[in-house]
């Protein structure tokens, strides 16, 4: 994913005091629960989340209208539900969801994982991102990306973490692939998190590692020591997924049963 956010704000996070089960028992001695959203209140936590709004494209040439809808983004049974509808809204044919903790939540460095069921089928391009808070003012790349998961439709059984920055955006992000030996990821949930710090951001896939990138690793500038946000958003078509076709099932829907972020408390 990419494109500069629309609104300056000011970072706000939110701490909490306790861990929470679930978590990998290596990640829990070396990480400190500092945000999260389990998604178990009656509706969207607008003290966490933003609803952004919009069907211009993206930069992606994506089709969707993305609206502030419940019908779009609602939370039920204990988990957030972001469905991708075939309906015809503003100049789109689509509706789904992007929301963001830009001007609510920011973080420099940490643990950020999430437990995600994503949707299925040709077209459809989930994703669980972060973007530097600074894009208004340097502009994208320059300000940085970091891509925890992504999925394809056509790619049932791999998604990507990649990293965007100054010479090495777009299509030459620094990026890698995670697979399944068997089924696909829209399957069941799966745990998507990267372990960010000063000199190498790592990405796990139910807490296996699958990718190391540092400095020396990028043809170009690390521009990841400043606080980034966080974006999750069901993306319907574009440049890298295509474009629905008669295979695709509408609605989909991803769903996520929490978002966590943890800072460094050791070893």
């Amino acid at each position: 994913m990419m494109l500069t956010p629309r609104h300056t704000w000011i970072a706000l996070v939110v701490g909490v005091s306790s861990l929470i089960a679930g978590t990998p028992a290596r990640s829990r001695t070396a990480w400190r629960l500092v945000w999260h959203d389990e998604f178990d209140g009656r509706a969207l936590d607008a003290r966490r989340w933003v609803r952004e709004t919009g069907g211009d494209g993206w930069g992606n040439g994506e089709l969707e209208f993305y609206t502030d809808r419940s019908e779009n983004a609602h939370t039920s049974d204990g988990s957030l539900i972001m469905e991708a509808r075939r309906e015809r809204f503003g100049n789109r044919d689509y509706t789904s969801a992007r929301l963001k903790t830009q001007g609510l939540g920011a973080w420099w460095y940490g643990r950020i994982e999430a437990r995600i069921q994503i949707p299925r089928g040709q077209g459809l391009w989930p994703a669980f991102w972060m973007l530097a808070e600074n894009c208004e003012q340097v502009g994208w790349p320059g300000c940085g990306e970091i891509d925890i998961m992504e999925n394809i439709g056509r790619e049932p059984n791999r998604v990507h973490g990649t990293v965007h920055g100054p010479g090495y955006s777009g299509a030459q992000g620094v990026t890698s692939t995670y697979q399944l030996s068997a089924g696909s990821f829209a399957d069941s949930f799966h745990v998507y998190a990267v372990e960010w710090e000063s000199d190498a951001i790592r990405w796990y896939v139910d807490d296996t590692l699958y990718r190391t990138v540092t400095p020396k690793d990028l043809p170009g500038r690390w521009v990841y020591d400043h606080p980034f946000f966080i974006i999750l958003n069901v993306a319907v078509g574009g440049y890298w997924p295509g474009t629905p076709d008669s295979t695709t099932v509408f609605p989909q829907t991803m769903r996520v049963d929490y978002v966590r972020v943890y800072e460094r408390t050791g070893g």
